[in-house]
């Protein structure tokens, strides 16, 4: 059977019927069909009839008429029941049957008219059960357990007014009682069949819609690590271009030697930074993590790091304090390179000309700790674009690695960076 409402669940969010489904709608009942279209649902749209549905309808009526016709050979066969009381039954149970078709869209209507018309007409009886039925499968147990209620309330009261000739008063209160409820029984079982399909398919949704943001979070989160590796290479690079281009600028009388080596450095910075993109985006379209894309540095590149911005003018001062550096984690050394980088690039940035400290000190059991500290620049500084997006990205690389980093001025008015990053 089927009707308008196969449960009480909510719509499911999802935009198409499920393809289990599109290749034999007609044999889905309308009502189950609406309940997995959410659409539909949403839009109150009465379910169309499917095949199924007009050849359970069509045989529910002719059920009916069978029930009504074995009906009215027993009132004619029945001394208790008068001629005219007998036409009257006949009308009433002709009239129900052909409201057996109205089914569907008025379960709970159809069943509590159902409910008076079985009390005065036999040949309604059959219409009445499929009526009650229905209820039972189209609307919550409330209503159910209201009109079932009744329907059993009135069993014995309908066989005193009008006995049986053939069976005993005892047994047609037990049959019509037990009939009763195993039509409810049934109804109902068939309805919690119909909320466990709409149930399963809602979960099997929200599943789909589960894993498509886990790996929408997967690719983002890879994107923003390339993005963070990116702006922690090339802001390195494009800083110390910008401070040999700008000495070139201020100083077009320098010695041609001088003028050479700031060429050469600006030339040389620039074939690494187009290698370094060019690598991260070799990574991003071969869809490789990132630590396995290229070479990552370690602790061990922090001198070289040093060394190039020395190269570049900066004054940076290096205290490496730490025990069995070898045996630093390459993710913990990474990510210390990292933090080191970043300070040096803000300095150059934001504190050009002043004398740069980088601190590195720890061991095994008590963690790495990375300070990167400058004092007050003399004179005003420029702003410059797209500020503390790298210290953002720094507190992230901090987090992830279990560890944490702290950023701000010093009192003297300096700035300092200092992370702590677990080992062993």
């Amino acid at each position: 059977m089927s009707g308008d409402n196969a449960g009480q669940a909510s719509p499911v969010p999802a935009v198409e019927t499920p393809a289990l489904f599109t290749g034999r709608r007609w044999f889905i009942p309308s009502a189950l069909l609406h309940e997995l279209d959410p659409d539909a649902a949403r839009a109150g749209r009465r379910p169309r009839r499917t095949a199924r549905d007009w050849v359970v309808d069509f045989s529910c009526f002719v059920l009916a008429v069978l029930v009504g016709a074995a009906a009215i050979e027993a009132l004619n066969d029945n001394p208790h029941v008068p001629e005219g009381l007998a036409v009257v039954d006949q009308l009433i149970g002709a009239l129900a049957c052909a409201a057996v078709w109205l089914r569907r869209r008025w379960p709970l209507g159809l069943a509590v008219a159902m409910s008076a018309a079985t009390f005065v007409s036999d040949t309604a009886g059959g219409a009445g059960l499929i009526a009650l039925f229905t209820l039972a499968v189209h609307r919550p147990f409330r209503y159910v357990a209201w009109v079932g209620g009744i329907n059993v309330a009135l069993v014995p009261l309908y066989y005193w007014l009008r006995p049986d000739a053939d069976i005993p008063y005892v047994l047609s209160v037990l049959f019509a009682g037990l009939l009763t409820l195993a039509i409810v029984g049934w109804g109902m079982f068939v309805r919690s069949k119909r909320q466990l399909m709409v149930s399963l398919r809602d979960r099997a949704r929200r599943a789909e819609t589960e894993a498509r943001l886990r790996a929408e979070q997967a690719q983002r989160l890879a994107r923003e690590a390339i993005a963070r590796e990116m702006h922690d290479v090339l802001a390195h690079r494009l800083t110390l271009l910008s401070v040999h281009a700008g000495a070139l600028e201020f100083r077009p009388d320098a010695p041609p030697a001088e003028t050479a080596r700031a060429a050469g450095v600006i030339r040389e910075s620039a074939h690494e930074a187009l290698q370094d993109l060019r690598e991260i985006i070799g990574v991003l379209r071969a869809g490789e993590p990132d630590d396995t894309g290229r070479p990552q540095p370690t602790l061990a590149a922090l001198d070289t790091l040093v060394a190039e911005s020395r190269e570049a003018g900066m004054k940076v001062a290096l205290d490496q304090r730490v025990d069995d550096a070898g045996g630093v984690p390459s993710s913990v050394g990474r990510t210390a390179y990292r933090i080191a980088q970043e300070g040096l690039t803000n300095a150059r940035k934001h504190a050009p000309g002043t004398e740069v400290t980088v601190t590195v000190t720890g061991g095994p059991g008590t963690g790495l700790t990375v300070s990167v500290h400058n004092p007050p620049p003399e004179g005003e500084v420029p702003p410059v674009p797209g500020s503390g997006q790298g210290l953002i990205g720094l507190t992230e690389r901090a987090t992830l690695a279990g560890g944490r980093l702290e950023h701000g001025h010093t009192p003297e008015g300096g700035f300092e960076v200092r992370a702590w990053l677990p080992w062993g």
